[in-house]
């Protein structure tokens, strides 16, 4: 099993371009997690967290459930499909810090890859696309924009601690042999961002209840 993981790791690293993870685009033979990738993460985990909670704690039920049109998410289904990616990015993590560094792995890809150039890009999206053949992040609506704002609330102050006090070199740990877990927390807030944009969109739209 160990040699069969070990040249699984190389089959795919031969496949990845061969870039390291930086905040650029220059290479680093060996990346190491710093103060300043703390800070960056707290910064921007922290900031998008206050922005949704700006949105959207003291909507109505009216305004949790308007849609721009049958076929679009409500706000309360956008913080819905916010909470199970969190769940899922917050799962990798934990999957990746059982399994231990890799502290030799041969190829690292650039942070540029996992950041959101426009973090508020409105470019339609279909999130099936991202979870083929299954349908896992698409938003029931089942509960309430409430429910679903603590939910999503909780597991960010779960993370947010978890960066603050993390002492392992969170760029040794990689996720999927793809991004390490630095990386993993920089899509989970610029996924957010995105979203925040949606959620502005919406309250931006002329029907919008009042309350």
């Amino acid at each position: 099993m160990k040699r069969f993981l070990t040249n699984l790791t190389l089959l795919i690293a031969s496949l990845l371009p061969g870039m390291a993870q930086t905040n650029s685009d220059q290479p680093t033979t060996k990346p190491k997690w710093t103060e300043e990738d703390r800070k960056y993460l707290l910064d921007n985990l922290i900031k998008s967290k206050e922005e949704l909670i700006n949105e959207t704690e003291n909507l109505t039920q009216e305004q949790w459930n308007f849609k721009e049109s049958p076929d679009r998410w409500s706000i309360n289904q956008i913080v819905e499909h916010l909470a199970i990616w969190e769940l899922l990015f917050t799962h990798e993590i934990s999957v990746s810090l059982q399994i231990g560094p890799i502290p030799n792995f041969p190829n690292h890809l650039p942070d540029s890859l996992f950041l959101n150039k426009d973090p508020e890009s409105l470019k339609p999206k279909n999130a099936r696309d991202f979870t083929k053949p299954f349908s896992y992040t698409v938003p029931l609506g089942n509960h309430s924009g409430k429910d679903n704002l603590a939910w999503i609330t909780h597991m960010r102050d779960e993370s947010i601690k978890f960066v603050k006090n993390e002492t392992r070199d969170l760029r040794a740990h990689y996720i999927n042999f793809g991004p390490n877990i630095h990386q993993n927390l920089l899509m989970v807030f610029t996924h957010n961002y995105r979203h925040l944009g949606q959620i502005r969109k919406i309250k931006a739209h002329p029907d919008y209840p009042d309350e």
